[in-house]
């Protein structure tokens, strides 16, 4: 074994949950190691086209047709084009079997997709804590909302999440800095909503942008300035990514080792010591394979690579994957559902516009199946959108001073909800590996099938309704909603398939995130996840990793590790 490659702990994946292992780590004092698969991203100087105005892109930033062709899926994502493809994956590079419609969005790079996140930070609640166990659905979580909430406090002070402060206790508030306002038409809609409904209300949305500086944050991060150009990479530090925060705090240690270009393909098991001792490394680059030891290993890959290492790591004890005696792993994937939307004019008000952008939008907490079962469906939704003032369309006739006077004229208000909704775990939707399919490291090929059952459906047509019904009472004029078909993958929550749970019969994890069959190795990633809820589960993976490296450094100090 080798001292040059032997760690206190190795960090596998350095996005949101693997930036957040790394400092708290570090801090802790332990030589830590990061493995990240690609390339290296450092912060600001490698988001060349951050401040670029737009003429001064090609194609107007769009993404030609051509090239496209190697982005199939990335290219589906609302913040793909020219100046993010670079934080994507190229897909003819990375495939994948898709047993059924699966879109996997991937950013192999240090900082992973937290360049790329919608940075919506919400909390679960005991409502999600809960509802396994009350439904009868799925594993009982091991923790309730006692237990992580002094994290989501520490993660919250941290990173900065914009707020308010509403008393919702399926939404619960959090160490918010000043919300982002709502627009006059919004304001409008509130009212009418509000005063309709008793069980809804319309609210800043909850992000994780500095709307202003305080004690905790990561010094060299600054105030945002609602460009809404996110997707680049903010030279400013305004949102929350690993590469503006957790990583430069844990490299301010002395303690942390990066290492890119770096596919772990295996964790590596001593069967007489019964623990992991280390992982097995591929350089993408070169295909040099290397190994690396430490007494303390944790998966932060995200939760497709991260099952496929698992998977991947079979020894004469897990011959179906490491620490998988519950025979669970790789099932139960969930993601949120989406893709329906509605909008509708709101009359008058012609004489209030607003100035710039905002990059937040306004959210209608899950409201349904709250306080008591009152539909025919399980879980529930929540209902996010926004109002704007849609300019006169640049195409129609006109040219000179006719035209200029066009463009710049505003239109009438329109105000547009959308949802994301919550999906129960299902054995069958599952993350598999194929040895028999290989991709260009050798490494067997990941294939996922997994569907939507009839509770989505049913709650889908009820999100339809409720949509046109919240259109209507804030009697907004020319109203249009539609729906299409969800796919798996399209929110970019996939999570459930290394899950927590207290029985090592039908969970991976403990309630502290290590694996039931091996006390060193933890995954902290959205694997981990027993249920979905409604609201994105980011927040809920950094606390759950602050929480999981305090014990597993409690527990390495009393020489339990």
């Amino acid at each position: 074994m080798s001292k040059n490659q032997t760690y206190d702990v190795i960090v596998v994946g350095s996005g949101i949950s693997g930036g957040w292992a790394a400092k708290e780590l570090t801090q802790k004092g332990l030589k830590t190691l990061v493995l990240e698969r690609g390339r290296e991203v450092q912060h600001v100087q490698d988001y060349p086209d951050a401040l670029k105005a737009p003429w001064q892109f090609k194609n107007g930033g769009h993404v030609t047709r051509e090239e496209r062709e190697n982005y199939p899926i990335q290219s589906k994502k609302y913040n793909f084009d020219t100046s993010s493809k670079s934080f994507f994956v190229n897909d003819k590079q990375h495939p994948y079997i898709q047993q059924k419609p699966f879109y996997w969005f991937r950013g192999y790079q240090t900082g992973g997709r937290s360049l790329l996140w919608g940075r919506g930070a919400y909390r679960f609640s005991d409502l999600d804590f809960d509802a396994n166990l009350k439904d009868g659905v799925g594993s009982d979580w091991p923790i309730r909302y006692k237990d992580i909430a002094p994290w989501y406090d520490y993660v919250e002070q941290f990173i900065g999440v914009a707020g308010s402060y509403e008393n919702i206790w399926q939404f619960p508030d959090g160490q918010f800095l000043k919300p982002f306002d709502l627009n006059h038409a919004e304001k409008v809609v509130k009212e009418r909503i509000e005063s309709h409904y008793s069980d809804r209300k319309l609210i800043p949305n909850r992000v994780a942008h500095l709307t202003e500086i305080k004690p905790g944050q990561f010094k060299g991060r600054y105030a945002c300035q609602a460009r809404n150009l996110c997707h680049r990479g903010c030279p400013y530090g305004a949102y929350f990514s690993s590469n503006s925060s957790t990583l430069p705090a844990a490299a301010e240690t002395g303690n942390l080792t990066m290492i890119s270009h770096a596919i772990v393909a295996s964790v590596m098991y001593d069967e007489n010591q019964d623990r992991a001792t280390g992982v097995r490394v591929i350089d993408a680059k070169t295909q040099k394979v290397t190994e690396y030891f430490a007494r303390i290993i944790f998966l932060c890959a995200s939760t497709i690579p991260t099952t496929a290492i698992l998977l991947n790591s079979k020894t004469n004890r897990f011959s179906d994957g490491l620490a998988n005696s519950s025979s669970v792993l790789g099932h139960y994937l969930m993601d949120h559902h989406s893709r329906i939307s509605g909008s509708g004019t709101l009359e008058g008000y012609e004489d209030r516009v607003y100035k710039g952008t905002r990059p937040a939008m306004v959210a209608i907490p899950r409201f349904r199946n709250v306080d008591k079962q009152e539909t025919g469906f399980l879980r529930g939704y929540g209902v996010w959108g926004g109002a704007s003032r849609v300019k006169i369309d640049g195409s129609q006739m006109g040219i000179g001073a006719e035209l200029k006077e066009k463009l710049v004229k505003y239109g009438p208000w329109k105000m547009s909800l959308g949802c994301q909704a919550e999906t129960l775990p299902y054995y069958e939707n599952r993350v598999e590996i194929d040895p028999q399919q290989k991709d260009q490291w050798g490494l067997p090929m990941i294939k996922i099938s997994a569907a939507y059952g009839e509770n989505e459906m049913a709650m889908r047509k009820d999100i339809e309704e409720q949509i046109l019904e919240m259109l209507e009472v804030s009697d907004l004029q020319d109203i249009h909603v539609s729906s299409s078909e969800p796919v798996f993958g399209d929110t970019v929550h996939e999570m459930g398939t290394a899950r927590m749970g207290q029985d090592p019969k039908s969970s991976v994890l403990n309630a502290y995130n290590q694996c039931h069959d091996i006390p060193n190795l933890f995954v902290t990633d959205g694997s981990c996840m027993v249920s979905s809820g409604n609201v994105s589960t980011s927040l809920t993976y950094m606390a759950l990793t602050a929480r999981a490296c305090d014990y597993a450094v409690k527990q390495l100090k009393r020489n339990e590790l």
